[in-house]
């Protein structure tokens, strides 16, 4: 069990170094567009590409920020209860959130098929949308191993 929360915590690493180039591609491009449009040159296709960044940027911070438990998390009442009823209501929420997360995943990755059947690509570039769409079904997935990983630390004890 050991491994497994080493290789989820790895996994969650690299999504989130990869939301981290994507950023800063983000940013590298907007500020040469901004800069390049005051010569009256602007970048073709800079609304397509900070659209896909951002969506990446977002999507795969995801599985780090839960790994981390960076989230924004109200523990007020929570607090005050015994440490029993915390880890059953820690159990429900990563129950709950597993089943969001699953369900959210498996729509991606068929949304991101029909996108490829359908040749789906954006309207200055001509990329496809179908990569992105599965990328971020990945990222879904990948919070849902998140999850098992938190549920195993809740019943091992060490999770808080």
């Amino acid at each position: 069990m050991k491994k497994f929360l080493q290789v989820t915590g790895w996994l969650a690493q690299g999504f989130n170094w990869l939301a981290g180039v994507s950023l800063t591609f983000l940013l590298g491009l907007t500020v040469l567009d901004v800069v390049l449009r005051g010569f009256k040159q602007p970048i073709v296709g800079t609304y397509e590409l900070v659209g896909f960044a951002g969506a990446i940027v977002i999507g795969f911070s995801l599985p780090y920020t839960s790994w981390c438990r960076g989230h924004v998390y109200v523990d007020f009442l929570l607090s005050k209860l015994n440490r029993r009823v915390r880890q059953v209501v820690n159990c429900l929420t990563r129950l709950a959130s597993l089943a969001i997360f699953f369900l959210s995943g498996w729509r991606l990755m068929a949304y991101g098929s029909d996108l490829k059947r359908l040749g789906e690509v954006s309207l200055t570039l001509q990329l496809p949308f179908y990569p992105v769409a599965w990328g971020l079904g990945l990222s879904c997935w990948l919070v849902c191993l998140i999850f098992v990983a938190d549920l195993v630390k809740i019943f091992r004890g060490g999770y808080e």
